[in-house]
């Protein structure tokens, strides 16, 4: 292997990405984090609207990137974004699978709608972009497939149920598919964040209006702080610098890991 320099193993010029659920929050900040190494990122969201934000946001940066609206619970939705990008640039190196949604009900009151829209986004979504970006990468014999998972995949949290059992089929998913698809020279890892500031997390912090009461997301945020052994809050570049690495050259040695960026609340052998 040839020595690369700090700023060659972490630069992606060159390259080009797909980013499930970029309309905000995680996915939006991956893909602004894979954008400034160099890539060329397709934003993807089930709202075009933010999806076009985050795209735009990218190129007024001075990076390059596309808008998508993408439903991933829609096999063939996916595999039309993925052979998009093939047929635009010749390849996909980095599918990041992000998107997803969570719902807040115990085991007893779990409804079979509530479990199959969550499978159904979480971990279904996840594995047609595995199967869509694996078949592009096995062909070209290269590429990064980054999934996210979640803290919850390690520690019981009540009310999370569905979320977390997808969570945990993203991790087995990722583990599995790295072993089929490392002979072909294709990378596959999970990033399992622990409690991170995203507006996904400010349903508990709603006013009666609708809007985010800022006493409420103070309290919240300080409480949710000390889940983590450092007494911080997460960040979404704390996910994205960690899906960066993943993405680069510099994780050329590294897959079928369940990466753990959250300040030590979970701390599993």
């Amino acid at each position: 292997m040839t020595r690369l320099s700090n700023h060659e193993a972490f630069d992606l010029s060159g390259r080009t990405a797909v980013v499930t659920g970029a309309g905000r929050g995680l996915g939006r900040a991956i893909a602004q984090r894979l954008a400034e190494a160099g890539a060329h990122v397709t934003c993807a969201d089930i709202d075009p609207a933010t999806a076009d934000d985050t795209a735009a946001l990218i190129t007024s940066a001075g990076g390059a990137a596309v808008g998508r609206t993408l439903d991933v619970t829609r096999a063939a939705d996916v595999e039309a974004v993925v052979a998009e990008v093939v047929a635009d640039h010749g390849h996909l190196d980095v599918m990041v699978n992000n998107a997803a949604i969570i719902n807040d009900t115990t085991v007893l009151d779990t409804t079979e709608a509530d479990l199959d829209r969550i499978m159904a986004v979480n971990f279904k979504g996840v594995f047609f972009g595995c199967q869509a970006a694996g078949r592009a990468m096995v062909t070209q014999r290269s590429g990064s497939i980054i999934n996210l998972a979640s803290g919850a995949i390690d520690i019981p949290t009540p009310g999370l149920i569905c979320y977390s059992a997808a969570k945990v089929a993203v991790a087995q998913l990722t583990r599995t598919l790295a072993t089929e698809l490392g002979p072909d020279q294709v990378r596959v890892n999970a990033i399992a964040p622990g409690w991170i500031d995203t507006p996904m997390n400010e349903r508990h912090v709603l006013a009666a209006d609708g809007s985010v009461d800022p006493d409420k997301k103070r309290d919240y945020v300080a409480v949710r702080s000390r889940l983590s052994v450092m007494g911080i809050p997460g960040e979404p570049d704390d996910i994205a610098f960690a899906a960066l690495y993943l993405a680069s050259p510099a994780a050329r040695f590294v897959t079928g890991i369940v990466m753990r960026p959250n300040g030590g609340s979970t701390m599993p052998i």
